[in-house]
């Protein structure tokens, strides 16, 4: 239990800073219906939980190691993430309805796939704090740990695109389209930040 209240406090620290995936499911809450926001919230729950496994047994280190392979997907996220930034920011503002249209599952899987995994500086970050962890940690503990953060990132996004589907109600159509803007511009500016550790990275 005490290393599973470890992980839980990791896995909070880890992913609570804002970010591309909360902003994701920020959107996303606000954007649809308090189903569908709850969707949203446990797609990227999947794949941060599948990137902290893989950062918590090495994944980052193959990274580093195969230079070609990191410089691929900075390019490739880089210009997958400035067109989400874009999306954004050409978004129509309309309120949420509870007939509102169906959201895309496969559009919405591979954004949130890619706000998780095209992120090298996540991989990396991840694979350090993490891995540090995993060394620090006795052997027959470490499932423990990993599987409390974990549950540190269900309760985290799938608590914030309730609370956001939630208090939605109250933000009138200007604020939305403000939002858009805000978050949509953090993206684009994120991806472009990609694109230029890739060049600062090759030259």
């Amino acid at each position: 239990m005490q290393y599973f209240l470890q992980g839980i406090i990791m896995g909070l620290a880890y992913v609570a800073p804002i970010g591309m995936q909360n902003m994701f499911v920020i959107n996303g809450a606000l954007a649809h219906s308090r189903r569908q926001a709850l969707i949203v919230g446990l797609t990227v729950t999947l794949f941060d939980v599948a990137l902290a496994f893989s950062c918590f047994y090495g994944i980052g280190a193959i990274m580093d190691y195969y230079r070609w392979l990191r410089e691929l997907v900075l390019f490739f996220g880089s210009l997958i993430v400035t067109y989400i930034g874009i999306s954004l920011l050409l978004a129509k503002a309309e309120k949420k309805t509870e007939e509102a249209a169906a959201l895309s599952f496969p559009k919405m899987v591979v954004s949130a796939f890619v706000v998780t995994w095209f992120n090298p500086q996540a991989l990396i970050d991840g694979t350090m704090m993490l891995g540090a962890f995993r060394v620090s940690l006795p052997v027959n503990e470490a499932l423990h740990f990993i599987i409390g953060v974990a549950s540190a990132s269900l309760i985290w996004f799938t608590g914030l695109a309730l609370v956001v589907s939630y208090s939605g109600n109250l933000i009138q159509g200007r604020v939305l389209r403000y939002i858009n803007l805000a978050c949509g511009g953090i993206i684009i500016i994120y991806g472009l930040g990609l694109m230029v550790k890739l060049i600062q990275m090759v030259f």
